[in-house]
This record gives C-alpha cells, structure tokens and sequence, in this order.
C-alpha cells in the first residue's frame, strides 16, 4: 500500500492543486482506472502492464 500510495504522490497529485474534493476524488479516480491499473508496468508482473501480463497468460 504504501509503494502504491507513493506512486500516486510521485506520478500524480504532487503539483496539483484541486479545487475541491470531488475534483481531486476524480482525478484519483482517473489514475488508479486508467491509468495504474491497466497500463502501469509493475515490478511483480516482470514488469509488465497488468493487461499485458494477462494476454502472456493468455496465450500460454
């Protein structure tokens, strides 16, 4: 949790400024959904986005 949470800081909310919770609960939102779920390469996938880990599956 708190590799994710520092991923989040670092690729993400470090120079933002929200105006309000909702934009800043959107914009979360938006990162974990699209972008660090699906595409982010992870370390524990052999550095492979979670997508791309489970076409390799897949096909194997």
């Amino acid at each position: 949790m708190e590799s994710f949470f520092s991923s989040l800081k670092t690729e993400r909310t470090a120079r933002k400024t929200y105006r309000s919770r909702d934009e800043a609960r959107a914009d979360v939102f938006d990162y974990i959904e699209c972008f660090y779920n699906p595409i982010r390469r992870h370390s524990t996938l052999g550095y492979l986005s979670p997508l791309d880990f489970e076409k390799q599956v897949q096909l194997a």
